[in-house]
């Protein structure tokens, strides 16, 4: 059955540059009007945005970065009023204070689009029903999916916090035909079908959404196979946030990204200089559209490459390979990414110390990816009494789970081995 596309994916590539150009020139002088930070930050290049006449000027002006969302909490990079923000969302920041981002009416409904069109691209259609299983760390993506699927009439599924029993109870019984899920939480669900000793025959589901992480291959062909489904890729950011800023088409090479509202570039993370097309570098995105958060040159830390030439799908929308991190600085659980320099602020804030040794590290169990953190036990964490030990442990492990949006656990060893 042919996807319905709309007319701002198929653009000319000379009409596309034209509207991303007059956008930048848009979003630049708005920040540089409304945002201190960006005043302060574009006032100390060579270039004003006024003379900016080409997407590759982009390239003479400095990035965002992470640490600066903490640098201006909470408002700091708000370029509205607060009385035109309709919703705030916070993200796990990499720094002592969260990510606050704001959108208005109009930016949701930009998200809305986004989100519809990254679905219908998966073939999604209003005679789905689509189930939305997201860990807390993710909340905030399953809003923007429900409004995106009922954008599209489809029946929507909203993501509710559910035992692994109940949600599969819910995909069988009210025949779910498209699950929205992480990779590595997609793999427990099948495991967990399993186990209930259930045909995969015997539900209606046929799409996986897969978002948050990237799989191999060879996990996307597990699950295909166990599952007897199609599965799809959406990329997005927590900190914009938002789940669609990229997918995937019916051909299952690379990922469109929605470039009427975000300018990519690649960069190489070492000299900060934008790498040809096709060479692997770091992604940097520009909001194009985005009127209460904007955001210039962010630095996304995710691994890419723009791909050459055009798609047999006749969408315009650049592609991109998404890949895997390098760094040994960050975990993901289930879609989530939890940086060690998050987990030492917090725990340091819980203990009110930061422990001689540490480490950080994935594991599983009952099917389950979890957060482990094994922390030394030296004289500040002993207790004469189990129950003490156990009582912090307890304690530490949940205050890490509410902020960090994933399962944690706590081991006191006497010795820490990091190989």
């Amino acid at each position: 059955m042919p996807i319905w596309k709309h007319a701002a994916e198929c653009l000319s590539l000379d009409e596309r540059r034209q509207e991303q150009l007059e956008k930048v020139q848009s979003t630049l002088n708005r920040v540089f009007r409304n945002v201190p930070f960006y005043r302060n930050l574009l006032e100390g290049v060579p270039l004003d945005p006024s003379e900016v006449r080409r997407l590759e000027d982009l390239q003479k002006l400095p990035f965002t970065l992470r640490s600066h969302f903490s640098d201006n909490y909470p408002y700091g990079l708000f370029a509205v009023p607060l009385r035109d923000v309709v919703r705030i969302h916070t993200a796990r920041g990499t720094a002592s204070y969260p990510t606050v981002s704001g959108y208005t009416k109009k930016d949701l409904g930009a998200w809305k689009e986004m989100v519809a069109r990254g679905l219908t691209a998966a073939g999604v259609t209003s005679a789905d029903i689509i189930q939305i299983e997201l860990d807390a760390g993710l909340a905030n993506w399953g809003r923007d999916y429900k409004d995106g699927a009922e954008a599209i009439e489809a029946g929507v599924i909203p993501l509710t916090i559910l035992s692994p029993e109940k949600q599969l109870m819910v995909l069988r019984d009210y025949r779910t035909s498209v699950l929205v899920i992480s990779a590595s939480a997609a793999l427990q669900f099948a495991q967990w079908i399993f186990r209930a000793n259930l045909n995969p025959n015997a539900v209606a589901l046929r799409t996986l959404i897969l978002v948050g992480e990237i799989p191999g291959q060879d996990l996307r062909r597990q699950l295909e196979e166990q599952l007897h489904v199609t599965t799809w890729l959406n990329y997005g950011l927590s900190e914009v946030p938002g789940p669609v800023i990229a997918f995937e088409c019916e051909e299952h090479h690379g990922l469109h990204i929605n470039e009427d509202h975000f300018y990519p570039e690649v960069i190489d993370p070492l000299t900060e200089k934008v790498l040809p097309m096709g060479q692997v570098g770091e992604l940097v995105l520009t909001t194009l559209t985005t009127r209460a958060f904007p955001l210039i040159r962010l630095r996304t830390g995710d691994r890419a490459r723009l791909m050459k030439g055009s798609c047999p799908c006749g969408r315009t929308l650049r592609k991109m390979e998404w890949l895997p991190p390098l760094s040994q600085e960050m975990i993901m659980i289930r879609g989530v990414k939890v940086h060690h320099q998050q987990i030492a602020l917090l725990l340091e804030r819980v203990l009110g110390f930061l422990p001689d040794q540490c480490r950080f590290l994935k594991s599983t169990e009952d099917l389950n990816d979890i957060l482990d953190i094994w922390l030394h036990v030296e004289d500040r964490l002993f207790f004469d009494e189990i129950k003490g030990m156990e009582q912090l442990r307890n304690h530490v492990a949940s205050e890490l789970s509410q902020e960090l949006g994933v399962p944690v656990r706590i081991r006191f060893k006497e010795h820490i081995s990091f190989l």
